[in-house]
């Protein structure tokens, strides 16, 4: 009795005679116990080839036959199929990674009843075999056969095809419940197929957004300047694998030196590219990148016209050029976040937006205004993408500029610390949410 039968089918079964009423009610039992340590020791395998070994042992006890064969057609033409598997095997073979040791037949009933798309019972085979059958071997000294076939997508692309040496020794009225069995532990394997190509596949794009990764970062500075009269430090973290932020330092004449902060739209692996060609335009400017406009405009005008016009991408960027003889600043922004600054000898903190423009690669030929402030000793200038003040609690609420001035008030610490106690807040703050957006931070102190 199958497990979707009930008490009062059995009923009904046992009045239809004595042969029936010898194997109720305990028969029942015996089987749906079966079948239930079946389903749990499916429901605990993560290969399809040992599933499928461990069903098939299970099934052939409740359901005995002569002999039992597996079929597919997938990935093939008509008349062509593949045995998968045979219960006349003496080696296993893995059909999902050994598919070129399958023995590969066309046409012949097997192929007819492959291609057929339907469940079959055949009495006797005898009269439909020929000895020229591709698959005669397979099938000779057996009379009853049952196929059964596996849909994928409304399809019969695999069959299990069933024997026994006696004729008519397929019950007819089992077979819908033997049918509907089969066929949800065809699917189950091959869910699970799918499932382990899906993993499969996730490890290569691991791979290789991991080696994306290790590219993009070594395009970052591998060492801090050392420049007279500045302290500094630096913090990247990527949302995912690779992003779009950005910083550099530029070593220019006269001991100057230019900090660079710069944010690609969109996350991920195309950010990560769009990152790759502005450090390339940036290092590629004509002589030196000096003033700060004039680096902003060739980047711009560079994007605009080859990189960004169809794909609306564009990318946020603020250059500053510090003259430690002097303790000026020189900068320019396209559209990016305002640094602060943090004026220890006043007490207060500064937002550097005087002057601005659009993001590069929006628009060509853009100038971008230039404007300079000089430093005294303790100031601290922050430099950051929206990352840090966008990042967003388990409430959607952003930790915001007036977060970061308040980290900001503790002039007594060194760069580096300055930015660990940045990052200890937006944790605190975040409750260690994965970031949803890059974060960067470059922070100078001035002595």
């Amino acid at each position: 009795m199958t497990p979707t039968e009930s008490p009062a089918v059995s009923a009904q079964a046992i009045e239809a005679g004595p042969a029936i009423a010898a194997t109720a009610p305990e028969d029942w039992l015996e089987r749906l116990a079966v079948i239930t340590e079946t389903m749990r020791e499916m429901s605990t395998h993560t290969d399809p080839q040992a599933m499928v070994a461990g069903y098939g042992r299970r099934v052939r006890q409740m359901m005995p036959s002569d002999r039992w064969i597996s079929l597919s057609r997938r990935g093939l033409e008509f008349p062509k199929y593949r045995i998968t598997r045979s219960s006349t095997w003496t080696e296993t073979i893995d059909p999902w990674k050994q598919k070129d040791q399958l023995p590969l037949f066309e046409g012949g009933l097997l192929g007819d009843l492959l291609y057929g798309d339907e469940p079959r019972i055949i009495d006797d085979i005898t009269p439909l075999l020929s000895p020229n059958d591709p698959a005669f071997e397979y099938l000779t000294g057996h009379r009853s056969l049952m196929a059964i076939p596996h849909f994928d997508r409304g399809v019969g692309l695999n069959m299990v095809v069933t024997l026994r040496k006696e004729p008519g020794a397929w019950e007819r009225d089992k077979f819908p419940e033997r049918v509907w069995l089969s066929s949800l532990f065809g699917r189950a394997t091959q869910n699970l197929v799918l499932s382990e190509e899906l993993k499969r596949a996730y490890e290569i794009v691991d791979r290789e957004l991991r080696v994306v990764a290790d590219i993009q970062r070594s395009l970052l500075p591998k060492t801090l300047p050392k420049i007279p009269g500045v302290e500094l430090a630096t913090y990247y973290r990527t949302s995912q694998w690779a992003g779009g932020d950005y910083y550099d330092f530029f070593e220019l004449p006269g001991g100057r030196w230019g900090f660079l902060i710069a944010d690609v739209s969109g996350h991920g692996t195309p950010a990560a590219v769009m990152m790759a060609i502005l450090h390339s335009l940036t290092h590629g400017h004509p002589g030196s990148p000096d003033p700060p406009s004039a680096l902003l405009k060739h980047v711009n005008q560079r994007l605009a016209s080859q990189y960004t016009a169809e794909n609306e991408v564009f990318v946020t960027a603020f250059y500053g050029i510090y003259d430690p003889a002097k303790r000026e600043f020189t900068y320019s922004c396209a559209g990016h976040n305002p640094p602060r600054l943090r004026k220890c000898s006043q007490g207060i903190v500064l937002s550097i937006e005087d002057v601005g423009g659009p993001p590069l690669g929006l628009f060509e030929d853009l100038e971008y205004a230039e404007s300079k402030v000089t430093f005294s000793p303790g100031d601290i200038l922050v430099l950051y993408t929206d990352g840090i003040t966008e990042a967003m609690n388990g409430k959607s609420e952003q930790f915001t500029s007036d977060r970061l001035d308040g980290i900001l008030a503790g002039c007594n610490m060194s760069a580096s610390q300055i930015v660990d106690a940045i990052v200890a807040g937006i944790s605190r703050f975040t409750e260690n949410l994965d970031p949803h957006d890059d974060q960067t931070l470059l922070v100078a102190k001035i002595s």
